[in-house]
């Protein structure tokens, strides 16, 4: 059992598999991150010479909505977010991204349960987790300090990048 000291801890242990799992580097790769991931794709987005961008993203009573996505016709596109609980952001993430055209579509997270990676793989051409618990738990459990961020942090922190 992996535990991480916070965001950006999870978030250096993630670029090392990433970099030990992917075959690609540099400017054909998207890091699209879910707000809470943006402090994770940071370091992984240093780690691929790339840059990090936040995916725009309402939750509603009907489950997450993804706003416009990004221009990612013909790139690699990781979606990089804090963990994997129910699967329903990363389900509606690779939704809307797989219809904008990427050449490879990849799921890149700290914590993605087997029940979820199970029910995510048919939308994502690779999952990358760093730990794959059989059940699923709360992603607060993986973490010593597990801090939510809202829109306007994950944008400072991308900016900052």
């Amino acid at each position: 059992m992996t535990s991480f000291e916070n965001l950006e801890d999870a978030g250096r242990v993630l670029a090392g598999r990433v970099l030990d799992e992917l075959d690609v580097t540099g400017p054909n790769i998207v890091l699209a991150a879910i707000p809470n991931g943006v402090p994770v794709a940071i370091p992984v987005a240093r780690a691929l010479g790339g840059r990090a961008i936040a995916l725009p993203i309402t939750r509603t009573n009907d489950g997450p909505i993804i706003g416009d996505p990004p221009e990612v016709r013909g790139l690699v596109v990781l979606v990089i977010d804090d963990g994997v609980e129910t699967g329903s952001v990363a389900r509606a993430a690779a939704l809307a991204l797989r219809d904008a055209g990427p050449s490879r579509l990849i799921l890149a997270v700290p914590v993605c349960s087997r029940e979820a990676m199970a029910h995510l793989s048919h939308l994502y051409d690779q999952i990358i987790a760093v730990d794959m618990p059989l059940g699923r738990r709360s992603l607060a459990w993986h973490y010593t300090t597990f801090d939510t961020i809202d829109d306007e942090t994950a944008e400072r922190l991308l900016d900052s990048q």
